[in-house]
């Protein structure tokens, strides 16, 4: 049973080139965020406002995966709300552990 209707088989099963070009463009900008995220943290290290540019690729990066891969906007409304808060909620935390870091170890102590 074919659920997405962009995916084209062909009698043997086997999806067709055409199909898996936005996959391959996914991939690559996944590939490409990934290398421009290592290249920011060797220009930038220590700089006040990476943090915030982590968080923006890490974010960009769970939408993609989820719009291409996890296919969010053919699930029902509750799963792709659910799945846009649970992307939301790394680059949140990692925004407020660089700027928060030090209330957040003082209320993890006991």
């Amino acid at each position: 049973m074919n659920l997405n209707p962009n995916l084209n088989l062909n009698p043997s099963g086997k999806s067709s080139p055409a199909s898996l070009a936005p996959l391959t463009y996914a991939w690559l900008a996944l590939v490409m965020l990934t290398l421009l995220s290592l290249g920011l943290g060797q220009w930038f290290h220590g700089a006040s406002g990476l943090p915030i540019l982590v968080a923006a690729i890490v974010w960009l990066k769970g939408m993609l995966v989820a719009r291409r891969f996890i296919e969010s906007p053919l699930a029902h409304p509750f799963i792709t709300w659910v799945l846009r808060g649970f992307i939301a909620f790394t680059p949140l935390a990692l925004l407020l552990t660089a700027f928060f870091g030090g209330q957040f170890a003082r209320w993890a102590t006991l």
